[in-house]
């Protein structure tokens, strides 16, 4: 473009029609300014929309984790309400419990249908509410007085199904402030609502949240409930006290009252409106996600959005104009033989960009920090990756799920770009596959049914997939035709492993697994074929024998050590000969805790809920044994009691006996129960969490014990050992 730009001038100039050309320029570059300035204008315009959608968003998102932390807190406190309810007084603890762990919970009461409780009167709301110092109080707030029979939140939570949220109110008896409360019915044994449970959430955070980042200077915020309160504005006066029709009405202004319509009705969308001094301001609504059904909206003064617009228009034409000198400058000075120049250098930048930027993709989806588990004192992991070309086809990959470390090192058949991408697939089907399965094999499997239908190119991968259980040093592997790793610890020998087929060229081939136990202290040391022959001048091999060698050598070293030591050899054996394959190395040393047992208690059960306040006890004194606080306590009692009654339901076929066996022990780090049963094999870990993000109906069945019992322990491990199951739930005795 340059280039006819200049043979273009050339010629004009030769014909004198020079000052023509550039006035000509000149008056294009006007044109174009003016054009920049109309999409300048529409650029701010969507950039103020934007903005306002972005706020809308951020702040939806803020109150939608605010109420959705709160709905799962109090359906997962319905159970142990409902649990209780044969002692009245034990309601307390529960509802200390969810104001405690809960710090946006300001007071919860449970309000139960009359006369529930003859002993307790006509009225029992037991309630426990934060107060300004801190404190928690608990209060029985029921009475002639406060007759909770009649409030409209206890009457939706009786006629409800599920949980909900109540229109805000000012509470008089109990937290004493602005609320807005969700609701859920509480069942008794044969499933009559006996009580509604609700969770009082105070509106004083909810102006500051609001109104914290104004778009523009003088911009607000305005939120509605759903029957057209104003919750949060800039003029305090009016909360809770006007709605947004009788705000319309004052202020004279049908157009208001058209926007409060469509934000009620759950729309989203903007409007121009001109307050009473003339000035116009745009307003950007939307709904906010959740079941309370608020929306909000955001004022901007127009004279804020397009303040700059003119400025910007004169700064243009200015820079026009002393673009237009600079071009002439720049035309008559570096035209000639800039394109061929360019177009050389262009390409080769193109080509080094590419293959940087394959790099730094490649390299950053390798782990590279080390130590990467610097709270734990029972793995130690290094690994080291040096690609031949810029980008490269060797991989490794590791991470701890439920104290399983789950690792890999493979090798993609081929060089360069080709090899890197498969590389890439292959991490990630490691990744994505191994979230939800614990078992070498299956692993395999699954990672070589994918690559199979896909591998058009008939590319392969050699790979080996290893899963260390971390409590017991038991390893699960599985190799696909690649190097046997070594074992380095009193010695240094090789881990048997069965050949199977490289990864992508049979998508029905069976991996076989296998298993061995890890001694203490030992190194497994996974490498690529890159170390064994690696060439020098010679073009000999650096080989087994070497490799061998240097692992006696280094095996009293860490594995950080060890891999630098192997480095420096394969380098100096090469001696400066180009690397022709990758050179990747992967070492894991498992480090059994050793520490002194303190505690040791056990308990046998048959399969039968009866026995759950035997298993309670028994949970009970343990804790208590080794001092845990009565809270700490009770949520281990929650998880141990979720995990063996699930046992007790599913592990044996249906009407058959069996015994579940809880074990105890604890040392000076942590307690740990140990739940044993020769039931149906069944890992609860593989299960998914449930979506705590969605409601009850929307949820799918499962997944919520698995997910409260991660929530109430330090970790979770699951191992199929000698025909029984054996489910691990630890807890550190401080911190």
């Amino acid at each position: 473009m340059i280039g006819k730009m200049w043979n273009w001038l050339r010629k004009s100039r030769q014909s004198g029609s020079s000052l023509s050309i550039l006035i000509t320029a000149a008056v294009l570059i006007e044109t174009t300014a003016v054009v920049q300035y109309v999409f300048t204008s529409r650029g701010i315009r969507r950039e103020a929309r934007y903005r306002a959608e972005t706020e809308l968003r951020m702040t939806s998102l803020h109150i939608r984790n605010v109420t959705t932390a709160v709905e799962v807190a109090v359906e997962n406190m319905v159970w142990a309400v409902e649990h209780n309810l044969s002692h009245p007084d034990s309601i307390y603890p529960v509802g200390r419990r969810l104001v405690e762990q809960n710090p946006t919970i300001v007071g919860c009461g449970i309000a139960f249908i009359p006369d529930y409780y003859p002993e307790k009167g006509h009225w029992y709301e037991p309630y426990v509410t934060v107060r300004d110092n801190g404190s928690i109080e608990e209060l029985q707030i029921g009475s002639a007085d406060h007759d909770y029979l009649k409030s409209k939140w206890y009457q939706t939570g009786l006629k409800a199904n599920r949980g909900s949220w109540t229109e805000p109110y000012f509470d008089e008896a109990g937290a004493r402030m602005m609320l807005f409360t969700y609701v859920m019915p509480i069942h008794d044994a044969n499933g009559r609502v006996v009580a509604v449970l609700g969770a009082d959430v105070s509106l004083d955070w909810l102006s500051a949240v609001i109104n914290a980042r104004p778009i523009y200077p003088s911009s607000y915020n305005l939120m509605l409930s759903r029957e057209g309160h104003i919750l949060a504005c800039p003029v305090d006066s009016v909360v809770m006290r006007e709605n947004i029709y009788a705000a319309a009405t004052r202020m004279g202004d049908t157009t208001i009252s058209s926007i409060g319509r469509q934000m009620l009705s759950g729309k989203s969308g903007k409007a121009v409106v001109e307050d009473k001094n003339g000035t116009k301001k745009s307003v950007f609504y939307a709904p906010i996600e959740g079941d309370a059904g608020w929306s909000m909206a955001v004022v901007c003064n127009d004279d804020e959005i397009y303040r700059g617009l003119h400025t910007v228009g004169l700064l243009l034409f200015l820079l026009m104009v002393a673009g237009l000198a600079l071009m002439a400058y720049l035309l008559f000075r570096t035209v000639r033989g800039f394109q061929r120049l360019q177009e050389v250098n262009a390409e080769k930048e193109r080509m080094g960009s590419e293959l940087r930027i394959a790099n730094a993709i490649q390299m950053g989806m390798l782990p590279k920090t080390f130590p990467p588990f610097p709270d734990r004192d029972d793995v130690e992991v290094y690994g080291v990756l040096l690609p031949a070309r810029e980008v490269g086809g060797d991989l490794y990959d590791f991470f701890i799920r439920d104290e399983k470390l789950f690792f890999c090192v493979g090798d993609v058949s081929g060089k360069g770009v080709p090899a890197s991408l498969v590389m890439a697939v292959t991490r990630s089907l490691f990744r994505s596959v191994s979230v939800r399965e614990a078992m070498p094999g299956r692993i395999m499997e699954s990672i070589n049914a994918a690559m199979s239908e896909m591998n058009d190119s008939n590319m392969f991968v050699t790979l080996f997939v290893g899963v260390l259980d971390l409590p017991t040093g038991r390893l699960h592997y599985c190799n696909a035709g690649h190097c046997l790793p070594l074992l380095v610890g009193s010695s240094v020998g090789t881990l048997p492993a069965e050949s199977n087929v490289p990864i992508g060229l049979m998508p029905d081939w069976k991996f076989t697994a296998q298993e061995a136990f890890i001694s203490p202290q030992t190194i497994i040391f996974l490498y690529s074929d890159g170390v064994t022959e690696a060439e020098n001048a010679m073009h000999e091999q650096f080989g087994e024998d070497r490799m061998l060698e240097v692992a006696r050598k280094a095996m009293t070293e860490n594995p950080a050590e060890i891999i630098q030591r192997m480095t420096e050899a394969v380098h100096q054996f090469v001696n400066g000969a180009e690397q022709s394959d990758d050179l990747t190395m992967l070492m894991v040393q498992y480090i059994k805790e050793q520490h002194e047992e303190r505690l040791s208690r056990s308990i046998t059960l048959l399969n039968d809920v009866q026995n759950v306040p035997r298993l309670s006890d028994f949970v009970q004194h343990v804790c208590e044994e080794v001092g845990f606080a009565p809270s700490t306590t009770m949520n281990l009692n929650l998880a141990v009691e979720e995990a063996v009654v699930n046992v007790m339901n599913y592990a044996y076929p249906k009407g058959t006996k069996g015994n579940i066996n809880i074990e105890a022990k604890a040392n000076d780090v942590r307690l740990k129960f140990t739940i044993i049963d020769n039931g149906i094999p069944f890992d609860p870990t593989a299960v998914g969490n449930a979506d705590t993000s969605l409601s009850a109906e929307e949820r799918p069945i499962g997944g919520l014990g698995i997910y409260m019992v991660r929530q109430l322990v330090d970790s979770i491990n699951y191992e199929y050992t000698d025909g029984h199951n054996v489910l691990t739930l630890r807890k550190k005795l401080h911190g």
